[in-house]
C-alpha cells in the first residue's frame, strides 16, 4: 500500500511541501546523519546489551505468556512499511482489546492513548514512564529503518486517517526521539501541533539540532512522563 500517495493537495499542503523541498539541500546532512546513527547505535547496543537482557528477563518473569520483545508494522520514510521493535509492555491480547477501549481515547486526531490503559502490565507501566521500552528501536536505527532523531513512526491504521498535510511528516526517516518526544506533557499536545512540530524539524533540521534533541532526551526519560 502506498501510504505517501497524495490526491489533489490543498494550498496549505502544497505551500508547506514547497518550503520543505526548496529550503536547502540535505544530501551532506543525510550522509553524516546515517554515519552518526550507525556508529552511535552500535556503541549503545554493545553497552546496553546486558541491561537489555535483564529487562527482557524481567518482562518474562512479570508476564511469561509472550515474547519480551514486540514487533509492530510502522510506516517509515516515503510511506514504506517496516517492523519496529520494542520491549513488550502490554498483555499478549492487547491488540484485540484496543477496539473496545477506543471510546476512552484521550488523544485527538488518529493517535490512540489512554492514561490508565488496562492492557499494560505492571512492569510495562514503569518501562513506559521511563521510555525504556523504546531501547530495542536501536536495532531499527542500525538497520536503517529509523534514525536516532526524526518524527515518530505511526502504525498503518493511524496513517489511514491522515490528511495530505499530515502525510508530509512521512517524507523523512522516522526517529526514536524528536521535538515532541522531549516536550513537556507531550501526551497533552494536540495532534495538529505535533504534526507542525515534526514539519518544523524536517524543514530546519541540522546536525547541531539533532545533537540538542539527543542531549535533552535522557532528561525527558528521567522526567517519567511517558505513557
Amino acid at each position: 500500500m502506498a501510504y505517501l500517495e497524495f490526491g489533489k493537495i490543498d494550498e496549505k499542503t502544497e505551500q508547506r511541501l514547497k518550503e520543505i523541498i526548496e529550503n536547502k539541500s540535505f544530501k551532506s546532512y543525510w550522509r553524516k546523519k546515517r554515519a552518526f546513527d550507525l556508529i552511535v547505535s552500535t556503541i549503545i547496543l554493545i553497552i546496553a546489551a546486558i541491561p537489555m537482557l535483564i529487562v527482557a528477563l524481567a518482562i518474562f518473569i512479570d508476564d511469561p505468556h509472550g515474547n519480551p520483545f514486540y514487533k509492530q508494522i510502522r510506516i517509515g520514510r516515503h510511506g514504506d512499511e517496516f517492523y519496529m521493535y520494542k520491549f513488550r509492555t502490554m498483555y499478549v491480547d492487547a491488540d484485540k482489546r484496543k477496539e473496545e477501549l477506543m471510546e476512552q481515547n484521550e488523544m485527538d486526531g488518529p493517535v490512540f492513548k489512554i492514561k490508565d490503559d488496562p492492557r499494560i502490565t505492571r512492569l510495562g507501566k514503569i518501562l513506559r514512564k521511563l521510555s525504556v521500552d523504546e531501547l530495542p528501536q536501536l536495532f531499527n536505527v542500525f538497520r536503517g529503518d529509523m534514525s536516532l532523531v526524526g518524527p515518530r513512526p505511526p502504525p498503518p491504521n493511524e496513517v489511514a486517517q491522515y490528511t495530505d498535510y499530515d502525510k508530509l511528516r512521512l517524507i523523512v526517516t522516522p526517529g526514536i526521539t524528536c521535538d515532541w518526544q522531549i516536550a513537556d506533557n507531550r501526551n497533552d499536545i494536540p495532534f495538529d501541533i505535533w504534526v507542525d512540530m515534526d514539519l518544523n524539524y524536517i524543514e530546519n533540521r541540522t546536525a547541531i539540532g539533532d545533537l540538542k534533541i539527543i542531549f535533552k532526551t535522557p532528561f525527558a526519560m528521567l522526567s517519567a512522563t511517558g505513557r
